[in-house]
């Protein structure tokens, strides 16, 4: 199975603030925030949730077909993907616009705040996907991830029309987009992705019941923080899986990323929903490991024997076997 991923492509400027975002909020004071915070460093790394879901795709043995919208410095970006195994041909780049920009700050209790400019990514909306899909041979699995939001739901409009099997991944997008619109980009999934906060906004958006829900979507992934990942079905398969113990915290971002790249590589190998999220919730450690969602390596001993410590042996082999 080929996995073609549809979202956001961006450069990450992430800077760090030594204390906690919530000492410095006053409870009856949040209808005009006005605040500044002095952060201790900045990096620049490359993201994008397409992109970062891509790369761990590709660190994982498989060549995802990344699908989004950039401008023209995208070039150096590009080699980089293309050299972790990112397919790369289908990006439609701007004539006018720069490659999208995310700014995060962090604060010592992991709590983020974030602005993010769309530029060239509002023109993902001129891509269309049967172009991509007629290209390879294999049947897709396309995921939607969050991306300009007119995009987004004519890839989930084109998806149902022509039968592909796709995956709702509308994230960030959730808190600018109305119910009647995550309707439609959920509807009819495979797999619909979200956090615990994601899944609760989802049904206050929609109107739509936690089993309403698992009446419109085969299967419904809530990732769960630290305590790992939950998979649903309305058939009333329910799977839990743990996290691997981290080595260290560096940063979050794109952590969730990280667990969609290994479901999906699980899936397009063949292995059940739980190995799958196994595999999810392991890559996602690395991640966290690392200031960066891209900055990570994968070694496949290592990954391997925390698979082993973490989930045991039979886990162990059955995935090896497929890595």
């Amino acid at each position: 199975m080929r996995i073609i991923v549809s979202g956001s492509i961006a450069t990450d400027h992430l800077m760090r603030f030594p204390g906690k975002f919530t000492d410095s909020l006053v409870a009856d004071q949040l209808n005009h925030v006005s605040l500044s915070f002095l952060v201790d460093d900045l990096v620049v790394h490359r993201g994008g949730a397409g992109a970062n879901i891509s790369f761990g795709l590709g660190c994982l043995g498989l060549k995802p077909i990344l699908v989004g919208a950039v401008g023209v410095d995208f070039v150096d970006y590009r080699f980089w993907l293309e050299r972790h195994g990112v397919d790369c041909e289908s990006i439609y780049v701007s004539e006018v616009a720069q490659t999208a920009r995310f700014v995060c700050t962090t604060d010592d209790a992991q709590n983020q705040i974030a602005s993010f400019y769309a530029g060239a990514m509002s023109e993902s909306r001129n891509i269309e996907l049967s172009p991509v899909v007629n290209r390879i041979a294999d049947a897709p699995l396309i995921l939607i991830g969050p991306d300009d939001p007119e995009a987004m739901i004519r890839h989930t409009d084109e998806c149902r029309q022509l039968g592909y099997s796709f995956a709702a991944d509308p994230s960030q997008q959730l808190a600018r987009m109305a119910g009647d619109q995550i309707r439609l980009l959920i509807d009819g999934a495979t797999y619909l992705f979200t956090n615990e906060y994601e899944a609760a906004l989802i049904e206050q958006k929609t109107g739509w019941s936690s089993s309403e829900i698992l009446q419109r979507v085969q299967y419904r992934i809530t990732t769960l923080g630290a305590k790992g990942a939950r998979v649903e079905s309305a058939s009333g398969e329910r799977i839990e899986v743990g996290c691997p113990k981290e080595r260290q915290i560096a940063d979050p971002t794109g952590v969730g990323d990280g667990f969609r790249a290994g479901f999906l590589a699980g899936v397009a190998k063949g292995l059940s929903h739980e190995r799958a999220a196994q595999i999810g919730a392991t890559l996602a450690t690395l991640v966290i490991e690392n200031v960066g969602p891209q900055e990570y390596r994968f070694e496949e001993n290592d990954f391997i024997s925390r698979i082993l410590a973490t989930y045991g042996e039979s886990a162990a082999e059955e995935i090896s076997a497929v890595l």
